[in-house]
């Protein structure tokens, strides 16, 4: 063969014919390695498959004893074959025993044999097994050589996938392809999901390997590149993109790669083996893939992501999006799967179907985690390369309490974790008979309940949870899953069936808060150096007073007759809030003036998520109607942490002494100008943190639906004298580095409080 590029094509024609034959798995196996030895002018060829015990298990050979067939197992790691697994990268030696890893099998008669050339059964970046050639002559195979072996591992991989060598294993030594997959992860959202994978970005499955014409998939291939570097350079010269930001960065990296003449050698070189133009980018790709796993340098890991992105776009570009599933045709019970995701994408989903969310990045202070926490889907975060882990319609367990996920699990974790699914729902039961039953803690102290909300399927909520009303209802979710700008009367008529499904409780209304990553899909995006300190929430709609005046006019006519609370976020200075407050006199004015029904009072109050307002209390208290702490921006911003960033974003206790020393401060402030304060961040969603927050004096705090029977059950083992004798120590210079979350651990566990 070497020479001879006809080779690898005659090969892969053949394999194509072997493919299709009504044989046996075994007897595939036995016919693919003859060809292959054949044509590459080997004396041994052999499949060693990936078992779920992580071993390597001989399943066919030509040139080695056929009684080490299903005999011969290698170790995790063991030997050559184990080490080209590991390192999922060729290994190609003139003098094999000489190797350090060389491992002696004596029932495989290869002491006789010196060249060794092994290149890894890849697929999505996952090793499922090793293909070697040998010969006795010390010799080193050549470049063409290797890139005919991958190509015809390519093939061996999908018949790994598919599952055809199972009937083969032994119980407890299946082929690892398709084995049960246990992964941990980072908690976004609490609760319990089964059900079947969707990937978000569905992978473009390649069904045709082999080329029947080489030019014309030449062709194929150059005409997508070509196609691919102009879309990125329209991108690049949109308006609005060609200021310097994140974005630009991603785009100028995918231009870069677009252009890189290595990436496309390797992709016109599998071409030229005999592969179609779409199963050649998906070689490089899982090779990619391969390498980013292995990858420890966070800079390299994200190179080699965008060059992983840009292949999937190749490969649309090629096969087309047609075969991409669309969001409103979910499967029942399904689970998504994907790198990451905004918070409009979740929303675009239908939640009635929706069980879960597992995503290879994402952090649980993310906004994508507080709409997965809104909507009640159990979500898992930083699951490494799970989009590769899974295939659409796997079954998968999302457990959100664990931060675990559990792909093509086994019949008895199933059983067990629709156990645990029952004996959830007889916790929620026993939650539910605290419903009506007031917040109060032992020594007599009562902590008023809200929940966070942001749609109306949020709204049934409040009678189930028996909460004091809503605390935080997120405006911004209504303009996300909206196609278009929804216009006053539109939201004047959302307002008024909040306030109906309220039931005379308090609604606090937070006004429009986008931008960072909440996007609104018929509005540019401005792309920024640091979105989340950009142009967001307040600034925007004070830069858009169009914009906030139809929302202030459609909350004031929803509201005729009745308490309006409303509240500006991400104030930063006493003039934003000043600012914001004469466009609501100004859309009152003109109410006024229209006879228009006005509501009976009006309550005015801003979010304290930026710390310079921890240092204009005395200036903004007399202004507001009451304060609202936004703990997860503001956390985020004292410890100048992205909270969507997963390698910082965990990095600082949101319960240390920083934190709730501001916070206290914040309280007692509150009480010097009597204004009332709350919390409606999702630091109030956990039992111990609404613990340290009430221990620091909140007595009002907005969290998640489901946390409210949890928090309420703590409240009401609470003495809050006494975790105030524990806590306020903590907060003084004096307790060195005293961890306020284990001693307030230690205290609940004492007093038989549950957290």
């Amino acid at each position: 063969m070497r020479g001879a590029l006809g080779g690898p094509r005659v090969l892969l024609r053949r394999l194509r014919e072997v493919m299709a034959e009504p044989v046996s798995a075994q007897e595939r196996l036995d016919k693919i390695v003859v060809m292959i030895a054949a044509n590459m002018v080997a004396e041994v060829c052999s499949v060693y498959v990936l078992r779920v015990d992580g071993s390597l298990e001989l399943y066919a050979t030509e040139g080695l004893s056929r009684k080490a067939v299903h005999l011969t197992v290698l170790r995790a790691g063991e030997g050559l074959v184990g080490l080209v697994a590991k390192e999922a990268a060729p290994l190609n030696l003139p003098n094999a025993q000489a190797h350090p890893a060389f491992s002696y099998k004596p029932e495989t008669g290869e002491e006789i044999y010196h060249s060794f050339l092994g290149v890894p059964v890849l697929r999505a970046g996952n090793t499922l097994g090793v293909l070697v050639v040998q010969n006795r002559a010390h010799r080193t195979y050549s470049e063409e050589e290797i890139e005919a072996l991958q190509t015809t591992a390519m093939v061996l991989a999908e018949m790994i996938a598919s599952g055809e060598l199972t009937a083969l294993a032994k119980p407890g030594a299946e082929p690892a392809a398709r084995r049960p997959v246990h992964a941990k992860g980072e908690t976004l959202s609490d609760g319990i999901g089964l059900g079947y994978v969707v990937l978000h970005e569905p992978r473009v499955f390649v069904k045709n390997f082999i080329a029947d014409d080489l030019q014309k998939e030449q062709q194929r291939l150059d005409q997508a590149i070509d196609t691919l570097r102009a879309t990125i350079d329209v991108m690049l010269e949109e308006e609005g993109v060609a200021r310097a930001g994140e974005h630009r960065d991603v785009l100028e990296t995918y231009r870069m790669f677009a252009h890189d003449r290595g990436w496309l050698h390797k992709m016109r070189e599998a071409v030229m083996t005999g592969l179609t133009a779409e199963a050649a980018v998906e070689r490089v790709q899982s090779d990619t893939r391969a390498r980013m796993m292995r990858q420890t340098d966070p800079f390299l890991r994200e190179r080699l992501h965008d060059l992983d992105d840009l292949a999937n776009r190749l490969m649309r570009e090629l096969l087309g999006e047609e075969n991409a599933p669309k969001r409103t045709e979910l499967p029942e019970n399904a689970i998504l799967v994907a790198r990451n995701m905004s918070p409009a994408a979740l929303l675009d989903y239908d939640r009635t179907r929706l069980r879960g969310v597992v995503l290879e990045e994402g952090a649980p202070t993310s906004h994508v985690a507080i709409v997965a926490r809104a909507i009640g889907v159990p979500a898992v975060g930083q699951v490494a390369n799970a989009v590769g882990l899974v295939d659409p319609l796997d079954a998968i367990i999302v457990d959100g309490d664990a931060g675990e996920v559990h792909a093509r699990p086994m019949p008895d974790l199933e059983r067990a974790y629709a156990e645990k699914v029952r004996l959830r729902a007889r916790r929620q039961a026993q939650y539910a008979e605290l419903r009506d039953r007031p917040a109060v803690t032992k020594d007599g102290e009562r902590v008023n309940l809200f929940i966070n909300a942001g749609l109306l399927v949020d709204l049934p909520h409040i009678s189930e949870t028996g909460a004091d009303g809503i605390g935080l209802f997120r405006t911004e979710l209504q303009f996300m899953v909206a196609a278009t700008l929804p216009r006053a009367s539109e939201q004047a008529r959302f307002y008024r069936s909040v306030l109906d499904a309220a039931g005379g409780k308090p609604v606090t209304f937070r006004t429009l808060d986008v931008g960072g990553d909440k996007l609104l899909p018929y509005m540019r995006s401005i792309e920024e150096e640091n979105p989340a300190l950009g142009w967001r929430a307040i600034r925007l709609s004070l830069d858009r007073p169009g914009l906030l005046r139809s929302q202030l006019r459609a909350l004031l006519e929803s509201a005729p007759g009745q308490e309006l609370r409303i509240m500006f976020p991400m104030v930063a200075t006493v003039a934003e809030f000043d600012q914001a407050r004469a466009l609501l006199e100004k859309e009152l004015t003109h109410l006024r003036r229209h006879k228009h029904d006005l509501p009976e009072t009006i309550q005015v109050g801003a979010m304290i998520e930026v710390p310079s307002l921890l240092f204009a209390l005395d200036d903004i208290l007399p202004r507001v109607d009451f304060l609202s702490v936004g703990s997860n921006d503001l956390v985020q911003f004292l410890f100048a942490a992205d909270r969507s960033n997963a390698r910082v974003s965990g990095r600082f206790d949101p319960i240390s002494a920083p934190v709730l020393r501001a916070l206290k401060q914040i309280v007692e402030k509150g009480r010097e100008y009597n204004k009332p304060i709350a919390l409606c961040g999702e630091l109030a969603s956990r039992p111990l943190e609404a613990l340290a927050l009430i221990a620091a004096g909140f007595r009002t705090l907005s969290l998640s639906p489901a946390a409210i029977g949890p928090v309420k059950a703590m409240i009401l083992e609470l003495d809050v004298g006494k975790a105030a004798a524990v806590l306020d120590p903590l907060l003084t210079h004096k307790a060195g580095k005293a961890s306020i979350r284990e001693r307030l651990s230690a205290f609940a566990a004492s007093a038989g409080i549950p957290v």
